[in-house]
């Protein structure tokens, strides 16, 4: 049951299913994250105050020049793998921020405040939100682990990440600060960079895969240390949107042990499978009207799978994860998958 349940979910999940996009579009607008063309494009373009570069986190537009950032900075690992940066990985991360601006999910689901809402602060990332506060560990910590490893190359100022309003002791501000309290989080994200770095220079050595699998043991990092602390912000979101937000972070260790390339057209087309709004009291699965039948198949299937998962106490991802350990696994797991989708 348990590996015919997965085997179903990895095909409602597959990239393959949606419909290619040529390299000619890699230029459309669409394409790219909300409002991408006015983040800043290096760290120069943010405020310099006190001999600091001043980035203001809980603002949509800076948090996205952090991922612009990373993304121009790193361009040159990535060349080989597609026309204009297309085939930099690195794109999954602003790609589900953008998604999750465009839905609203970054927004004070909790009332008190019109963080994030058209009528009020709408680049506003509000700290109530579950969604911007379990982003943050995907954003902000893998720009101090770039800087870090020196991606940036010596900068002239430090780096100065500035605070929520409330809760001010679930983050971190500064590279010195994030290293002394979640130094494993640097750690790995900071490997990523480095590694890269460091085979980018003998291009016979730099492999995807190998790349892949760095970011994504970052990125499992990441979610498994934000999700406990994150567990009281769920109760501003309905039921049905707070079971999707712990399913797809479930989800997210499946896709992670594929390899799942996260490149600008791969993110893209599986993004169209995700739910394009927040879902309220009264959506009920498989049979959301304004929802795609692909739309609520993935919703119903990443349900299945966090429910699995819990049942067999976590043992189903231990099987998966044993079935991708190998590269030839990996390559055998997505074979599979595309012979599930095309037949």
């Amino acid at each position: 049951f348990g590996i015919h349940t997965l085997l179903v979910v990895a095909v409602t999940l597959s990239p393959v299913t949606a419909t290619a996009q040529s390299d000619n579009d890699v230029t459309g607008e669409d394409v790219y994250p909300p409002l991408w063309d006015l983040a800043p494009e290096n760290l120069l373009d943010f405020p310099v105050k006190d001999n600091k570069i001043v980035i203001s986190a809980w603002n949509y537009q800076d948090r996205l020049g952090m991922y612009k950032s990373l993304i121009n900075a790193s361009a040159k690992y990535f060349t080989a793998f597609g026309p204009q940066n297309s085939g930099n990985i690195l794109w999954g991360l602003p790609l589900q921020h953008g998604w999750q601006f465009r839905t609203g999910r970054l927004a004070d689901h909790s009332g008190v405040t019109s963080c994030g809402y058209e009528n009020g602060e709408l680049l506003c990332q509000s700290v109530r939100s579950w969604w911007s506060c379990m982003n943050y560990y995907l954003a902000i910590i893998p720009f101090l682990g770039a800087v870090e490893a020196g991606l940036f190359g010596q900068l002239p100022y430090e780096i100065e990440i500035l605070p929520p309003e409330e809760q001010k002791d679930d983050f971190c501000y500064s590279v010195k600060d994030c290293w002394s309290r979640m130094p494993k989080l640097m750690d790995d994200w900071k490997a990523f960079f480095e590694v890269n770095k460091h085979k980018a220079v003998n291009s016979a050595s730099f492999k995807l895969d190998d790349a892949l699998g760095l970011m994504w043991k970052a990125h499992t990092t990441s979610i498994a240390y934000a999700l406990p602390k994150f567990q009281d912000r769920l109760k501003y979101l309905s039921d049905p949107e707070a079971n999707f937000g712990e399913a797809w972070a479930n989800a997210v260790d499946f896709i992670a042990a594929t390899h799942f390339s996260t490149d600008l057209l791969t993110t893209n087309n599986f993004q169209a499978f995700l739910p394009q709004r927040m879902l309220v009291e009264g959506d009920v699965l498989p049979s959301i009207s304004d929802f795609s039948p692909e739309q609520n198949k993935v919703l119903v299937s990443l349900r299945a799978l966090n429910k699995a998962n819990k049942l067999t106490g976590g043992l189903l991802l231990k099987l998966w994860q044993k079935a991708m350990s190998t590269e030839a696994g990996r390559k055998m797991g997505r074979k599979l998958i595309e012979s599930l989708v095309s037949s």
